[in-house]
């Protein structure tokens, strides 16, 4: 029998949000110990392997770290991740498609992060968001905008224009449960329509 996907909100972004914390303050130990207890909360991969899926996302964002990095380099962990992903979410995606999409996620974000328009990143983030999780655009378009908070937000953060540093982590969390709640309703309609 199929696997059906389904995730927690609010355990999904308390562990993403504390895991882009410790990205930003290059944690990298922290940073693999909370993408193991990700990994499980959000993809259901069991341990050890979920330590395996963890270890390919670090490393996929080490990789990304220089502003010189290896394309080739980020995009094989990112597809690596992605594929030990699928086999225990229950999600039905290409692999090789949805790691480009995270990769381009990474690129635009990093370009655009300070500048006012965000159009590009928020429809990276609506494809990516219909790639992984099977919806359609406008499906994914809810959890894509509350995304583009969160990552606005980091963006204050680590640009030191934040005027208060944890609130805005904690709106951070707040922004990436909504997103993650509207996929989860949304995920959920489609079941419905479906059976």
């Amino acid at each position: 029998m199929a696997r059906t996907f389904t995730l927690q909100p609010e355990r999904v972004a308390y562990f993403e949000a504390a895991g882009w914390k410790a990205y930003y303050d290059r944690k990298w130990l922290k940073m693999l110990r909370l993408l193991v207890f990700l990994c499980q909360e959000q993809f259901h991969i069991p341990f050890p392997q979920s330590l395996v899926a963890a270890y390919y996302t670090t490393r996929a964002s080490l990789a990304w770290v220089p502003v010189e990095h290896d394309e080739h380099k980020v995009l094989a962990y990112l597809e690596k991740f992605y594929g030990v992903a699928r086999r225990y979410s229950g999600l039905h995606y290409d692999v090789k498609r949805v790691a480009s999409l995270e990769f381009q996620y990474f690129d635009v974000h990093r370009r655009l992060s300070g500048k006012g328009e965000k159009e590009e990143l928020l429809q990276t983030l609506i494809a990516l968001h219909s790639a992984l999780f099977g919806l359609t655009s406008e499906q994914a378009r809810e959890s894509a905008e509350w995304r583009l908070l969160a990552a606005n937000t980091v963006d204050l953060i680590t640009t030191r224009t934040s005027t208060d540093v944890e609130g805005d982590w904690s709106k951070l969390e707040a922004y990436l449960q909504k997103a993650y709640g509207s996929i989860v309703q949304e995920t959920q309609k489609r079941s419905e329509t479906i059976s």
